[in-house]
Order: structure tokens, then C-alpha cells, then sequence
């Protein structure tokens, strides 16, 4: 199960940015404090507004009885509150609980009873039936219940004969709106070592409802308690915080996993797999799906890198097996005319001219071998620098010093030549390179073509002579590959050539043709 949800992550896993994945994860580990601030503030005042909430439904039901057992209604306030509706005249529409201890305002503890008028007797009389329903309330939900009569003087409860018809939610009610207000607790004093950080610690909530009996108001229910301490209220939902912080943690454990997977281990696995590809036994692994898009570059580069270091070990294997191959003709050549020499000092002169002759041409291949090595070095080493060329003038000077009786050049070309961003000595020396191999071809004529392509300047250069066999062109531009190692061809030309034109940004390719056509593509200059 683990697997499958594990490889359908891999399959839909969004392609994130180091940054992004570093960035989420800070944020959400600095926010974690800010979220546990929030969740207590929040909790808090659920809890002052679940006090609130209690206190709405024993008053909604205490007033509900007091209207029951209420004798006939007497003279009073006309209720200004909205009914309901329905068969039920009496039922108040539910209040919206307004209460936020962030906002709503928290009052002085509530004042000594006032001096008030004696209590109407029908609300003495609705109070000694009532008296017995309110004691078994209080002594449930531990709340202050005080029934007030219709003028706000009080009937039954704790406290002395007086008035609160002063209070701004006694007022309320008399007038038919339920009210509810936060005020302070005198008799507060801490429980708990943390008491201090909560808000609603030292507060009461004050609910006042009216009795309606009819379409007036014929008395007021005062309900006050205080909230749940936070604390006690923490201790009690245990259980639930205990599972906010496991999600917490297995947040922190999500995201921990989210950099392992996407940093990390890709990182870890990229410098094994470079340690591998070092040591010559592995190779740069496809980038991991989960891994972020800047280590999937940097995968992607190192393949890049890796497939580029084994060509070029390749070429520097075959390389070496060439070189060693070519020198060791020449140099067996050498060293068997002067085992020659030293065995038969008193050879003819006649053959001791010739032995010395091959030696001298051997020694002569060996020292343009080494040169065309020299100068095949410098062109792998060759940077592209800012040297701009003009083509007319270098085409005009090869040709000039290439003409010779039996062997015509033709140009076809722009009435304008552009200008190139390739040296002119190497533009020079590619053009006597495959002029010169036309010549040791056979060929009598060579056509040149001069072209631009966009943003690249084309030269073509064919020639009427016998051709590069097919078997022959792919190893054409190979060092050491040549057609004319009688006639003193050391491989090297087009070689050359190739690395130049390369170094600068250019190509040299030969067609798929009938006739031989070398094709030369460098960048203009802009």
C-alpha cells in the first residue's frame, strides 16, 4: 500500500524550485508558533462562547417555564422584540452571539443592588413557583440565575431585595431584546502558574432575557458565569491537542521528507554517481522526479558532462593508438637503414644513397607528423574570440595564390560579401586545405559558391575530380585517415580544418553526393 501511494506521489509530484521548496519550508516552520498563538485565542473565546450559548438555552427554558407559571399578565412594557412566528407568540428569534474578546468591550464589574420599588405581586407569586426550578439549575450549571420583575427590581436569587433595572442588559431585556455582556470578575484569583495568559480568566459572562407572557414583558432572567479557565480547558481537550501537536510533528516529518526528496537525497545520489562516473563504472542516473528543477539542471548537466569526458577518452584512447601506429612505420623505416648501415659498412655507395634517402624521408614524415600534431593541438585549444573577417578580401587572396596551368578556380558568389566572426587565418587556412585536396585528388576545376543562410555565411567548394569513395566520407575529418599516404598525406588536413572552424562556432561537413562538396558554415557578425 505504502508502495503504491509512494509511486503515485513520484508520477503527480509538481516540478518545485530550490528556492521555493526552502522558502515553504521556513515559512511554515516560523508560522508554527503563530499558528498555536492563534489556535489558543481561538479556543479561548469558543469557550466564553460556549458559556454564552449555555446561558442562552437555561435562559431560553427558564423563561419559557416563568411564562407558564406567570399569573395573568398585568400591566406593562410592550415587548419591541420580533416574534418568531407560527403558533408560538412567545419565542424569541435565536441571538446572534456578537461576543470576541478581541473586540467586544468588557464592562466593570457589575454594581451593587440600587434601591428599587417593592416587587409587583404577580412576579412574587410567578417567583415562589419558579424558586424551586431555578435552585435545581443553579445547583446543575453553577450559574447566578436572578429573576427581576417587570420594572428590573429583584424577586428571587443570591442576593438582596434592590434594582438592576440601571444595567444596560437589564434594559435591554425590559425593553424585549435578549443581551449579553462580558464584565469583570471581582472575585477572581489564580488557580493555575499560567492563569495570567489567558483573557478570559478574570471575566463573567452577563445574559439577560425577558419573560413575555402575551405581547408584554412581565419580567427579566439575569443569568452570569464565568467561562471555562483556558487551562482547565486545555486539560479537558487533552486528548485533542495532543492530536494537533502529532499533526504538527507529522507536518514537520512531511516536510523534512519534501527537502530529503527534492535536495537532499538527489544531491547524496548525484556525487555517487559522479564518484562512479570518476572512477570509470557508472554513469550520471536520470534525475529523480521529486528532485527540485535546479538539481534536475544540474543532473542534466552532468550527463552532459560525463557523455562529453568518455567521448573525449575515447578519441584520446584512438588517438594515441593512431599516433602510435603512424610513428611506428617511419620509425621502423629509420631504424632498419641504420642496422643497415652498421652492419655493412662497406655497402656500395650506390645503396648506401638510397638507404640514406629513405631515412631522410622517413625523418622528414616524422617531423610534419609531429607538426600536424602541434597544429591539431592548438586548434582543440582555440577559443572563439571577437576577430571579424572580411570574406572577399581572404577568397580573393586564396585564389590568387592557388591558380596554377591546369587547375581554374570559379567563384559564384554575392555581389556583396558579408562579414564573418572567424580570423581570417583561419578562414585562409581552410580554404587552401580543401583546395589543396582537390589538387592531390586529380581534379582539374573547382567551383566555389558563396552564400548566406540567415544568420550564417555558406561556402561551398566542389570540384571535377574523381570523388571521396561513400565507404570513405564518415571517417573523412578522422586524424590519420588518408587516401594519399604515398604521395606524403599525413591525415591531418581536414582534421585541422574541422577542430578551426569548430572552435569558432562554425561547421565543416562534406555532402551525400555524387560530386564531392565540402560545405563551410560560419556566423555572421551581427
Amino acid at each position: 500500500m505504502i508502495g503504491r501511494v509512494k509511486n503515485w506521489a513520484k508520477r503527480h509530484w509538481p516540478r518545485l524550485r530550490l528556492r521555493t521548496i526552502l522558502f515553504a519550508t521556513l515559512f511554515l516552520v516560523a508560522a508554527l508558533p503563530g499558528f498555536g498563538a492563534v489556535f489558543l485565542r481561538v479556543y479561548e473565546n469558543t469557550l466564553v462562547r460556549q458559556t454564552e450559548a449555555e446561558l442562552v438555552a437555561q435562559g431560553a427554558a427558564l423563561s419559557a417555564t416563568a411564562a407558564a407559571l406567570w399569573p395573568a399578565a398585568p400591566p406593562g412594557r410592550v415587548a419591541h422584540h420580533k416574534v418568531a412566528g407560527g403558533d408560538n407568540p412567545y419565542s424569541l428569534q435565536a441571538p446572534f452571539s456578537g461576543i470576541d474578546l478581541s473586540t467586544t468591550r468588557i464592562r466593570a464589574e457589575r454594581p451593587p443592588v440600587a434601591a428599587g420599588a417593592k416587587p409587583s405581586p404577580d412576579a412574587v407569586a410567578a417567583a415562589a413557583r419558579l424558586s424551586p426550578i431555578m435552585d435545581a439549575t443553579r445547583s446543575t450549571t453553577l450559574a447566578s440565575i436572578i429573576l427581576l420583575d417587570r420594572n428590573g427590581s429583584i424577586i428571587a436569587g443570591s442576593l438582596a431585595i434592590g434594582s438592576y433595572a440601571a444595567l444596560p442588559e437589564v434594559a435591554a431585556a425590559l425593553s424585549g431584546s435578549a443581551s449579553t455582556v462580558l464584565r469583570r470578575n471581582g472575585a477572581y484569583r489564580a488557580t493555575y502558574r499560567f492563569e495570567w495568559l489567558s483573557r478570559a480568566a478574570a471575566i463573567r459572562v452577563h445574559y439577560a432575557r425577558p419573560i413575555i407572557v402575551g405581547d408584554r414583558v412581565v419580567g427579566v432572567l439575569l443569568l452570569s458565569r464565568s467561562a471555562r479557565a483556558l487551562f482547565r480547558g486545555l486539560y479537558e481537550d487533552r486528548g485533542k491537542i495532543a492530536l494537533g501537536i502529532t499533526a504538527i510533528f507529522g507536518l514537520l516529518v512531511v516536510l523534512s521528507g519534501v527537502i530529503s526528496r527534492g535536495v537532499t537525497r538527489p544531491i547524496e545520489q548525484l556525487g555517487a554517481a559522479t564518484r562512479a562516473v570518476a572512477s570509470g563504472r557508472g554513469r550520471v542516473p536520470d534525475p529523480p522526479p521529486t528532485a527540485a528543477i535546479e538539481i534536475q539542471g544540474l543532473y542534466a548537466d552532468f550527463a552532459v558532462m560525463a557523455a562529453a569526458i568518455d567521448r573525449r577518452s575515447r578519441y584520446l584512447r584512438d588517438f594515441a593508438h593512431a599516433v602510435s601506429h603512424e610513428f611506428k612505420t617511419p620509425l621502423a623505416g629509420i631504424r632498419g637503414a641504420v642496422e643497415l648501415l652498421q652492419d655493412h659498412p662497406d655497402m656500395a655507395a650506390e645503396d648506401r644513397r638510397r638507404f640514406l634517402a629513405n631515412a631522410d624521408a622517413d625523418a622528414r614524415r616524422l617531423a610534419l607528423l609531429v607538426t600536424r600534431l602541434l597544429d591539431l593541438a592548438r586548434a582543440d585549444m582555440a577559443e572563439p574570440g571577437e576577430e571579424v573577417t572580411d570574406v572577399a578580401q581572404v577568397v580573393m587572396r586564396v585564389i590568387a595564390a592557388s591558380r596554377t596551368a591546369g587547375f581554374s578556380i570559379e567563384i559564384i558568389c554575392l555581389d556583396v560579401l558579408p562579414v564573418v566572426a572567424v580570423p581570417a587565418t583561419t578562414l585562409e587556412a581552410l580554404l587552401e586545405t580543401l583546395l589543396e585536396n582537390s589538387r592531390q585528388a586529380g581534379a582539374h576545376s573547382v567551383t566555389i559558391h558563396l552564400s548566406t543562410t540567415g544568420t550564417q555565411f555558406e561556402v561551398r567548394v566542389n570540384d571535377d575530380g574523381p570523388g571521396v569513395p561513400l565507404a570513405d566520407r564518415g571517417r573523412l575529418f578522422e586524424p590519420f585517415f588518408t587516401t594519399k599516404r604515398d604521395i606524403g598525406g599525413t591525415g591531418f588536413g581536414l582534421a585541422i580544418s574541422r577542430s578551426l572552424i569548430e572552435a569558432h562556432k562554425g561547421t565543416l561537413t562534406i555532402l551525400d553526393s555524387a560530386v564531392t562538396t565540402f560545405v563551410i558554415r560560419i556566423p555572421l557578425v551581427h
